[in-house]
């Protein structure tokens, strides 16, 4: 796939949601980024200029721009690159970003093109940048927007796609798959306990003629499925399945195997990747990929750990940080993050991180989903 390029492009998860009246709302007013002070301490010893050159920061997850602003506001002198899949997205960050004119620009991509988008941004020949910083999950703007289906708060049609341009909807996901599919769905994206209840449920009423077709049906639907006893706590009993389909459809697990480490050895030493997650799947994926780069692969017992087997990683927090009061106080989307950060100690040539060489079928039907595109 060939990301597409948007210079002073007109992204993050980390959002609040707003109300739907302030959709139309500029995009520095829809948001409030997550634990946004701490990400740039984390980040701000891999910006300070290096050579003469100005710093490099990738934005995986560009969403409405609040991380970039940020940064580019405390950092004099610093370039960022933000990725997204959503154009839509790209335009609201580029004309809240414009201001900063050629330190900003956009591409339209999923995350697991971060390498190509770091070659493509570096200074330095090994085509690495200083740092690189992920907001997982699903944006506000996306949230914000009743037709993208994404909540289950709102009547909406099942759609869940990330860029609306192409690619598999919710609604055709639930058409067209088996039961035996639709429940390994559940489980394995959505942690769902009850998913053989739901995917029966599901699939009766489409071969009954009478699939569902909105969100408020699909609510509907699992909460008649799931037993009384366990809709009286956990919240809207139908989250985990709207959580479940909306990665199947975007194959987002997939993609974040692919980026973590591309974005390890898009690196320079000294370079820092600090990412925010808010669900368990994500977080799984990311400490196993940082605590395998922060650990010796070497025998326990040598008096001497080869040059070779060292870690590559040092990380920067003791497991994963979380929102204080205050923070969830103020932004009740923070009560769920779970932040991670780490350095690069070793060049990517001589310890690359594992796992970013070959593209997983989730991911590549993503790419072919989103091709085209220049990812939140």
């Amino acid at each position: 796939m060939s990301p597409t390029r948007t210079s002073r492009a007109r992204g993050t998860t980390g959002d609040t949601v707003v109300p739907v009246a302030e959709a139309a709302a500029p995009a520095s007013r829809r948001h409030i980024p997550v634990l946004l002070e701490r990400c740039l301490e984390l980040l701000a010893p891999a910006l300070a200029p290096q050579d003469g050159d100005g710093p490099v920061l990738i934005d995986c997850t560009l969403g409405m721009g609040g991380h970039t602003e940020a940064a580019l506001e405390r950092f004099p002198g610093l370039r960022v690159v933000g990725i997204d899949r959503d154009p839509q997205a790209i335009a609201l960050a580029g004309e809240r970003l414009a201001r900063f004119g050629p330190r900003f620009s956009a591409v339209q991509t999923t995350y697991d093109h971060v390498d190509e988008v770091a070659r493509s941004a570096s200074v330095r020949q090994d085509g690495t940048v200083d740092a690189i910083l992920m907001d997982l999950g699903v944006s506000s703007l996306q949230l914000d927007e009743v037709d993208r289906g994404f909540s289950y708060a709102r009547s909406a049609p099942l759609d869940m796609r990330m860029d609306q341009s192409g690619g598999m909807t919710a609604q055709e996901l639930l058409d067209t798959a088996e039961e035996r599919e639709l429940v390994r769905i559940l489980r394995s994206y959505g942690e769902e306990r009850f998913a053989p209840r739901i995917a029966s449920a599901l699939v009766r009423r489409r071969r009954a003629g009478e699939p569902v077709t909105t969100t408020d049906e699909l609510v509907e639907l699992v909460r008649a499925a799931v037993p009384a006893a366990a809709r009286r706590t956990g919240g809207n009993p139908a989250k985990r399945t709207f959580q479940a389909l909306r990665i199947a459809v975007n194959a987002e697990l997939e993609v974040l195997e692919l980026a973590v480490p591309r974005a390890l050895n898009s690196l320079r030493v000294g370079g820092r990747l600090v990412v925010e997650s808010y669900q368990s799947l994500e977080d799984r994926v990311v400490k196993q990929a940082l605590a395998a780069g922060a650990t010796a692969r070497a025998p326990q017992d040598l008096p001497v750990v080869p040059a070779q087997a060292r870690p590559y990683l040092e990380l920067l927090t003791r497991g994963a940080e979380r929102a204080d009061a205050a923070e969830q106080s103020a932004n009740p989307r923070s009560a769920s993050v779970r932040l991670r950060a780490a350095a690069r100690t070793r060049p990517a040539a001589q310890a690359p991180a594992p796992g970013a060489e070959h593209r997983a079928q989730g991911a590549q039907q993503t790419s072919k989903n989103h091709r085209g595109r220049t990812p939140r």
